[in-house]
Order: C-alpha cells, then structure tokens, then sequence
C-alpha cells in the first residue's frame, strides 16, 4: 500500500460499553459484561487508517484525567499520531447499552470536545497532507462547525482530498440537515450509514440517497449494517455484501469500515477492492464487545 499522510480531527472520548446478560432490575444490580476503553468515531477511523500503515495525525481536545490519558496511551500504542490541546474539564465519555443482538444505545457527554480552536487546526494544517478526515461531530455542535467548515478548505487549498462521516442521526436531527450539509459541502468524500442518509435526502432508501448526495460529494459512502456498503461516484452505484457471520455488538462497525475503505482509497485502490476492505473490516469488529472487536 502507498503511505499517505492523513489528519483526523475528532472527539476524544471514553468509551464505556455495558451489555447485561440478565434482564435488567431497576432497582438492583444487573450482571453485565462491561468493557472501557479509548472510544471517538474519528479516533477509530484514524486507528483503521494507521493499521494500513498510513502516517495519521489526530487532532482535538482532552482532559486532564485519566480518560484523557488512557485516550493517548491507545492512539500512540496503535501508531497514532496525538496533536491534542488539553482543555479545561473532563475528556468526553460515551456510555453504550449493547442489546442482545448487538444493536446499542449512546448516552453521550462530550466533555472538552467543544473547545478546540481553528488556530490549533490551522498549526497542524501548516503541514503537507494528502487526506483530511474530518468527523461529524465536529459539524454537529455549534461551537465548532465553523472550525471544522474551515480545516476543509484549507485542506482543499493545499491539494488535498477530504472526507467527513456524518456519525450520528439523533444530533443530525437536532443540528438539521441543510445547516450540516453546507459545513460539510467543501469536503469531497460523505460517509454515512443507512438511517444518515435518509435523513439526509428525505429518500426511503439508501441507494436513492446515495444518488441524490452524488453529486455535491464526489464520492458517497453508505454502510447498511447486514446489507453491506454501497458507493456511488461519478453516477456509478458499487454494492458490496456484508462480510460478518457473528455479530455481537456493532459499536464502531461502520467506523472501521470507514477507514479502511478511505485506507485502501487514498493509496490509490479501487471502489471495488475498497469496499471488500472495509466489509472485512466490520465482520472483525462486530465480533467482540466494544469498538475493535
């Protein structure tokens, strides 16, 4: 694969995954498996692309505790690159209800998150890049849309590619999509899962949606859970099955097929072998409780 270098700005979170195995007691203790570890959408997106052997930077804001810590310790022990400033407060935490069949809920606080600055983004963008990635939680909270509308066109006057995965329905909804459409319009790639682009369009189905969203985008990215991933670009629709046969919690499925779909793309890959990727990448990650599987 040819290395590229590629910045990732993203939440710094904890990620706190509980699946009870029993009934839960209101009132009472709840035999759970529980796993805590590093967590963020665009932190599990930069991981998959260091795997591939990439040279990734990862930008946002932490705490000073111990989340923050165990945050950094991940990023740089999986070949990360850390280019965090450290806010006032605590990292953000992420608590997820896995149900039995490995659908789960998110209760979110996003801690510190909110203060990243555009002169922190613009000091790293100072560099060479060939690829920025930008997650959509950057976009979906008011206090750095701007700065996150901004790291994309600055990329793009440096010559680079960008990409943004939209992440989240619920603050989609809350944000609304035409104010989140127009941060994310100078990116060149949109990566989405299936309830994303619906809201996204108004469409009924994902392969509409993905048509309606090419153009703007010149490449759209649906992941569709047990139906796979499909890709239009440049009016071509690309489908690839999904690869999983045991899945026990989908917490951060589509996040690993992001990334190894973008791995495979900026080294100059094919939709097709591209898709195949990141189909593989989900089945690995949907096997183990928590976000790497």
């Amino acid at each position: 694969m040819n290395p590229k270098r590629i910045v990732v700005i993203g939440d710094v979170m904890l990620d706190v995954i509980v699946q009870p195995t029993q009934n839960v007691a209101p009132t009472s203790d709840t035999p759970s498996n529980v796993v805590l570890g590093r967590g963020g959408a665009g932190a599990n997106v930069a991981v998959a692309l260091a795997n591939y052997g990439h040279e990734v930077i990862y930008v946002g804001v932490v705490g000073n505790d111990f989340a923050g810590q165990l945050f950094v310790d991940d990023l740089v022990q999986t070949g990360v690159i850390p280019q965090l400033i450290v806010g006032a407060g605590p990292t953000g935490v992420v608590v997820s209800l896995v149900a039995l069949d490995g659908q789960r809920a998110m209760m979110t606080d996003r801690g510190v998150n909110a203060q990243l600055t555009l002169d922190h983004v613009a000091t790293v963008l100072e560099d060479p890049l060939d690829h920025l990635h930008l997650s959509g939680y950057t976009l979906l909270d008011d206090a750095t849309r701007p700065i996150g509308t901004a790291a994309l066109d600055m990329a793009r006057s440096k010559g680079a590619t960008t990409s943004v995965d939209v992440c989240s329905v619920g603050p989609l909804a809350q944000v609304s999509v035409p104010v989140f459409l127009e941060a994310a319009m100078p990116a060149s790639m949109l990566f989405a899962n299936a309830e994303e682009s619906l809201l996204l369009t108004g469409e009924r189905d994902a392969q509409t949606a993905a048509n309606e969203l090419s153009p703007p985008f010149d490449e759209v990215l649906i992941t569709m859970g047990r139906e796979g991933a499909l890709v239009v670009s440049a009016g071509t629709l690309h489908r690839q099955a999904s690869r999983s046969v045991d899945v026990l919690d989908t917490t951060g499925a589509g996040d690993a097929a992001s990334g190894a779909y973008l791995a495979h793309r900026v080294a100059g890959a094919s939709i097709g072998d591209s898709l195949v990727a990141a189909m593989d990448a989900a089945a690995v990650v949907v096997r183990g409780l928590g976000s790497r599987g």
